[in-house]
This record gives structure tokens, sequence and C-alpha cells, in this order.
């Protein structure tokens, strides 16, 4: 389990292909802090440390995580927002995450206001519903929704998020991953059901 509580950023430096199977190798200030077999959230998506060498680490992706996120487009320099698995007695600080991109999203309006932004997202039809004020995921970050409609939503980032994650470059037109509030879900799903 996570948080969305973001601890630093991975940069690619490289990304081999065997099969259906994509290995990430990642340079982060907090590899030394990582072992094998370990899940390590990137972009909120929970993957596997199989290898550490050095300050380079390496997880590997399938096919379903690549259709299903924003990792299939990762290139060699492109950086990731990194999150470990929560310790059972550590503060939670966000909201409940799963690392399970349940799908993607585009950045379809970025705006400034008054020194913090707001991001507008829009996404395919999916039986996901956001909530005025409940909490999202986006490339593994936990924020608050803000004017949520049918297929869209906004999330205001303060200049500390955005510095301190892939924020920093994201752009209209980008694609991130969401993860829904995992309560909103089971709600959502429950009502389909009567």
């Amino acid at each position: 389990m996570f948080t969305g509580i973001i601890e630093g950023l991975g940069e690619v430096v490289s990304i081999q292909k065997e099969g259906e199977n994509t290995h990430f190798s990642l340079k982060s200030t907090i590899t030394n802090e990582l072992k094998i077999d370990q899940s390590l959230a990137h972009n909120g998506v929970c993957l596997t440390v199989v290898v550490i060498d050095g300050d380079i680490y390496t997880v590997t992706a399938i096919k379903e995580t690549l259709d299903k996120s924003n990792l299939g487009e990762l290139n060699i320099g492109n950086k990731v927002n990194l999150e470990r698995a929560m310790l059972a007695n550590g503060r939670f600080d966000g909201h409940v995450v799963q690392g399970h991109v349940d799908q993607t999203a585009n950045c379809v309006n970025l705006k400034e206001e008054d020194g913090s932004w707001v991001y507008t997202f829009e996404y395919e039809t999916s039986g996901n519903v956001t909530v005025e004020k409940g909490s999202i995921t986006i490339n593994g970050v936990s924020l608050t929704v803000v004017n949520s409609k049918e297929n869209q939503f906004s999330a205001c980032i303060i200049p500390y998020t955005k510095e301190h994650t892939t924020f920093n470059t994201l752009q209209i037109g980008d694609k991130v991953n969401l993860e829904f509030d995992i309560v909103g879900k089971y709600v959502a799903r429950l009502l389909r059901k009567n």
C-alpha cells in the first residue's frame, strides 16, 4: 500500500525489451535505500525491484501495465515520481493508494492561479468517477479533486508539489496515470449492481 506522497524522482537510464516485458533501469537518490523484491511505485504503478547496481536499479513491467499506464511511453532521460510502500508504523499523510493504475487521462488545460497551478484532465468513459473534494492519484501523487465533471476534473498544485514531482514538466496533451479513490470505486461498483 502507498499513500501518494512522493519521495523523489527516478531518471530512466535504460529500457530493455524482453518478449512482451520491458525492463526499466533508473537512477535515483533513494536507490541505496532499496532492496531486491521491494515494491516501488513509479508514476503510481507498483513495480518490483529486481536488480540493484550502485545508484541504478531495475524494475520490470508486463504488457498489461504498459498498455494501461503511461510507462510504455517512457524514454531514456524521462523522470518518474517514486514512492516506496508504506511502513506499518508510518505516518499516513496522503490517502489509501494501491499502486494499481485504473486508466490514463490527458492534461487538457493548465493555468497559474496566484502562485499555484490548476491542471485539468479528461479521461475516457470507464465507470470510474471523481467526487468533488475527494481523493485522486495522478502519476502517483495524492491530490484533491476540484471541478469534478463527467470524465473530467481538475487538481490544484502548490509550488512545493510542482517543484518536487513530475508536475514541473507536465504540459497540455501529456498522458498521466490515474488511480481513483478506492472507497469511491467500491461504492460506484455497488451502485452499478443495484
